[in-house]
Formats: C-alpha cells, sequence, structure tokens
C-alpha cells in the first residue's frame, strides 16, 4: 500500500513539475527582474522636468460665465503650454483668462507640450494621432485621442499629450516595455495585462500549491524512519 501512495503521488508530482514548470520559470524571471530594477526608472521619471515655471494664475475669468448653457460638475484648473486653462466636466477646455473654448489641440502644440515636460533636446522622429488602442498597447486604458511623439532616442522614447485636455499623461521607452512584457508573464492576463483576478491566473496558483503540497507528502513519505536502539 505505501509503495501504491508513493508511486501515485510521484506521478502526480512529476505531472505537475512539468504542466507548470514553465510558468514559475517566468514567474521567477519576471519577479528577479521587478526586483532589482528602480521602478521610478521604469516610470521614466529620469526624463520627466523636474522644475518647471508656469505663467501666474492671474486675471482668471469667473467659471460661471464661460458658457450661460453650461453645467459645470467639475472643474479643475491646469496649465497648458504654461497658459491657465479651465479643464470643465472633463470634457471642454477653455483658456482661464480669456474664457475661450479651446479646440483638440494641433500637432504642433503637442510637440511644444511634449518638450516643456521631456527632460534633455532630443530630435523628434515622428508623431502620431491615435483615435484607438489595443488591449496590448503602451497607452492602453488612457484618454483618446491623444498624440504620441516619437523621440530619436537610444530607448524608443515616446510621449503621450491628450488631445482634449492637453494633459502630459506619460512617457515609454524601452525599459518600461521589458517590463510590461514580463509583467503579462506575471499576471498571466495575455488578453489585456493588467487582470490579477483572471481564471488563468487562479488555476496555476492552485496547481502551485498541489505540487508544494505533493513534494512535501513524497518528502516524507519517503523518509526513512530511525533504527530504535
Amino acid at each position: 500500500m505505501r509503495k501504491n501512495n508513493q508511486y501515485y503521488t510521484r506521478k502526480i508530482h512529476r505531472f505537475l513539475g512539468v504542466f507548470i514548470g514553465i510558468q514559475f520559470f517566468f514567474w521567477t524571471l519576471s519577479g528577479l527582474y521587478f526586483s532589482w530594477t528602480d521602478i521610478d526608472e521604469i516610470h521614466g521619471d529620469h526624463f520627466h522636468n523636474e522644475h518647471m515655471m508656469h505663467m501666474n494664475a492671474s486675471n482668471l475669468v469667473e467659471p460661471g460665465s464661460l458658457d450661460s448653457t453650461l453645467e459645470i460638475s467639475s472643474l479643475e484648473l491646469r496649465f497648458v503650454r504654461h497658459q491657465p486653462h479651465y479643464w470643465v466636466n472633463g470634457e471642454k477646455l477653455y483658456n482661464a483668462q480669456t474664457g475661450e473654448l479651446q479646440g483638440e489641440i494641433t500637432e504642433e502644440q503637442a510637440k511644444e507640450i511634449a518638450k516643456i515636460y521631456i527632460k534633455g533636446d532630443y530630435g523628434i522622429k515622428k508623431v502620431e494621432y491615435l483615435t484607438e488602442t489595443g488591449s496590448h498597447h503602451e497607452y492602453r486604458g488612457r484618454a483618446l485621442p491623444a498624440w504620441a511623439v516619437h523621440y530619436d532616442h537610444p530607448e524608443n522614447l515616446t510621449a503621450y499629450i491628450d488631445a482634449k485636455s492637453g494633459s502630459f499623461e506619460r512617457v515609454r521607452h524601452s525599459s518600461w516595455r521589458v517590463f510590461d512584457f514580463l509583467w503579462m508573464f506575471h499576471t498571466m492576463d495575455y488578453a489585456g495585462r493588467d487582470n490579477f483576478n483572471n481564471l488563468l491566473l487562479r488555476t496555476f496558483s492552485l496547481f502551485g500549491m498541489a505540487t508544494i503540497i505533493s513534494g512535501f507528502t513524497l518528502f516524507f513519505m519517503t523518509m526513512k524512519k530511525k533504527r530504535k536502539v
């Protein structure tokens, strides 16, 4: 009976080891990368200008005078190209000093905004206008439309600007892309990369626990009893 139990336990342990071994390898590899990298560097903080001087927010018009038909549910004062603007209801941008409704950010304005926020004088390779992004795009889940300003930089640096609000959204570079690729293996969300509650991850986690338990079981089953003196 003991032999039979050992046989089946060993078979289960070997099967589980082969089945989830590759995923365990990627979990370990990605974990090593995450623990050995600086998260601020991954976020691209070293590309950001730390100190930016804007115009004084003076002589601002009253928000209520922007549009008599406008019902304001949210209001944010923000600087676009160093000038104060009202971002109203998360959808309309007004010049806070003239009250003029602003249209979408143009390509040239997007370049100017990116230059304000990106440290260094890098050449621009191209500029893209994004109206949609896939689930694996590096700008996924963010406001659209947006401008993507691609720089001539060894790390393929890209700055993203919200075309409606003029907000500098984020910067992406090669190290972040490696992080993001490994993050997909870590979360096992091969559809969108960011869902930690997916069924595949839960299943492999249970199989991982079963592998550990079967290993401990096999260890104790094969221990030789100490001889009595």
